[in-house]
This record gives C-alpha cells, sequence and structure tokens, in this order.
C-alpha cells in the first residue's frame, strides 16, 4: 500500500472514532425535551472528573514507591507536601489552576533541592 493511501486511511479513522466519540453520548441517551442533557450525563460530569483525578494520585504515588530503590527514597515528603498543597489552595481559593500551578512548583522546587 502506498505511503500516502496509508496516512490518508489512518487520518480517516482518528477522525470517525473522534466524531463517533462525540456522538456516543447523543446517540445512547438521546436529547431531553426540555433542552437540558439528561441527569445520568450531569451526574456522570460531576462524578468522573474527580475520580480520575484520585485515581492519578494514587497511580503516581504507588509507582513513585514501586519504581524508587529504598535508599533513594526521601519518604515521599516532597510528593506529600504538593499534594497537601494542592488540596490546601484548592479548598481555600476554588482555583484549579492556582493549585496545580502551585503544587508543581512546589514539587519541582523540592526535587531540585
Amino acid at each position: 500500500m502506498p505511503e500516502n493511501t496509508y496516512l490518508f486511511l489512518m487520518a480517516a479513522t482518528m477522525a470517525g472514532v473522534s466524531l463517533l466519540l462525540r456522538a456516543f453520548p447523543f446517540l445512547a441517551f438521546g436529547h431531553a425535551k426540555d433542552g437540558h442533557p439528561p441527569k445520568i450525563i450531569i451526574y456522570l460530569g460531576r462524578v468522573i472528573s474527580p475520580a480520575a483525578i484520585a485515581m492519578l494520585v494514587v497511580y503516581c504515588f504507588c509507582a513513585y514507591f514501586k519504581e524508587t530503590p529504598l535508599p533513594q527514597k526521601s519518604w515521599g515528603m516532597a510528593e506529600l507536601l504538593a499534594g497537601v498543597t494542592v488540596i490546601g489552595l484548592q479548598l481555600w481559593r476554588r482555583n484549579p489552576l492556582l493549585s496545580i500551578l502551585a503544587g508543581t512548583a512546589l514539587y519541582m522546587f523540592l526535587v531540585q533541592r
């Protein structure tokens, strides 16, 4: 198969999958009569983001302790301090951008020393 044909088919496949993924909620749940999304979509929108973040936090901490040799471990203090900073700022200011940037900056500062 010529390379141009392969690239075109790959791009068309990605475009089709993207279109289907975006259309899936409408196809699966239909349109509400009042113009609002169905209640299940609203519920999933509220629940999935915090659940995904919690899963990533657990994964990152587990990966850190699994991959880092014991003598090099600082017992995860930089990670814990950055995590506590993110949580504290989020509870205090309710600004995700500020929380993430401050936590990342603190983590990078602590790891570089």
